[in-house]
């Protein structure tokens, strides 16, 4: 387990917004939300492309530890005011959910 502060800076994530300091439990990639809802688990770095205000949404229902914009995408707007009035840590990476879930793995791996 690793807190989702410490890993952001250790992956030298862009921070959009800070957010609550949670423990990440895992790693989830995925873009459909619908999906996402009914699979990412508790605790989880969510690693997505989606950018809207849907995103925080699914968050607070899966009570994820962050979520983690992938391949340069920016939050809008929306997303953005959400995050912050739902204390959701919200950061952004050039990777691909593929390589960064190796890199968050392999962290991980090194904290237990």
């Amino acid at each position: 387990m690793i807190s989702n502060r410490i890993l952001a800076q250790k992956l030298d994530l862009e921070m959009f917004n800070e957010g609550a300091e949670k423990d990440v439990e895992s790693g989830y990639c995925g873009d459909l939300l619908s999906w996402v809802m009914g699979k990412a688990e508790s605790g989880c770095a969510w690693m997505t492309v989606m950018n809207n205000v849907n995103v925080a949404a699914v968050a607070v229902l899966r009570d994820v530890s962050c979520v983690i914009l992938v391949e340069g995408v920016k939050p809008d707007e929306n997303l953005l005011l959400r995050a912050q009035s739902e204390e959701i840590a919200l950061y952004g990476s050039n990777s691909d959910s593929y390589n960064l879930a190796i890199k968050i793995n392999d962290l991980m791996k090194a904290n237990i």
